[in-house]
């Protein structure tokens, strides 16, 4: 059975519908990118699958339905983490973190030493170890993100559902970050679906990627298996023509690289 399945998706604001009538799948221990053009849905379809905005169609997650569940029970769920935190008061670092178990605590419940220790690991395996105690606000852009992004795998939920995750992040800590994800979507069933606008870290980190177009999802990719003529083709119709080189890494491991094409000419990596 697939961690995320979606049926039917039709979603938009003021009648304008942006995604209509998607459906696809999400697979346990894997990261899903979402890649597509400006404008074409990604962050329409994060906010609808996580109930932020009223959508037509069906969005299950290990066979339950989310349009079912009260807000406290759907962030039990699933967690989302839009491109901006908007939080804009003084808390420490370790308090954002906490932020993310308010759906396991009762009425007036304070967050638990475990919990406590839980929010304090999960900032260690985002680089922000020692910083506990500091306030967020002080935070650069990018360390807001890894905090926020601690916040959610500290929630408890099984999905995570991260819009542009990597856009304050420099090269580095774009890779650190997805690898985090990865590791924390192997463990128990977990997953997560991500809109990503660097191609070549979607190429690199994730198992599948859903290609939108026209409100819908057009391609599903499988970069480590799928011929890069077809992927070239897919990819092409988001970034205009490109082509793909399958190269090793330092570590020995294969790895993706993306070239742009211009008048025939290969312009150089595309988001790498």
């Amino acid at each position: 059975m697939s961690l995320l399945e979606v049926r039917g998706l039709t979603a938009g604001y003021g009648g304008r519908q942006v995604v209509q009538n998607a459906s696809f799948a999400a697979e346990a221990g894997e990261l899903t990118g979402l890649l597509g053009a400006n404008g074409s849905g990604k962050t329409t379809l994060l906010k609808a699958v996580c109930g932020i905005l009223p959508h037509a169609g069906s969005c299950f997650v290990a066979g339950q339905r989310l349009e079912g569940l009260g807000p406290r029970q759907l962030a039990r769920v699933c967690g989302y983490i839009p491109q901006r935190s908007g939080i804009g008061v003084d808390l420490t670092a370790r308090e954002v973190v906490l932020m993310g178990s308010n759906p396991r605590l009762g009425l007036l419940e304070r967050p638990s030493a475990a919990m406590r220790a839980e929010a304090d690991r999960a900032l260690a395996a985002a680089g922000l170890a020692g910083r506990e105690e500091e306030n967020y606000q002080t935070f650069s852009e990018g360390e807001k993100q890894l905090c926020i992004l601690a916040r959610a795998l500290a929630g408890g939920g099984r999905l995570l559902l991260l819009d542009e995750p990597e856009s304050a992040l420099d090269f580095r800590r774009r890779y650190r970050a997805l690898a985090l994800l990865a590791d924390w979507a192997a463990q128990g069933g977990r997953g997560a679906l991500i809109a990503l606008h660097d191609p070549g870290l979607a190429l690199n980190c994730c198992a599948r990627l859903l290609i939108l177009e026209g409100g819908g999802v057009r391609r599903v990719l499988r970069p480590a298996a799928d011929p890069l003529e077809e992927m070239e083709a897919a990819l092409g119709a988001v970034y205009g023509p490109v082509s793909l080189h399958r190269v090793a890494g330092r570590d020995g491991r294969p790895r993706l690289v993306m070239l742009k094409e211009t008048d025939g000419e290969e312009d150089g990596p595309c988001g790498l």
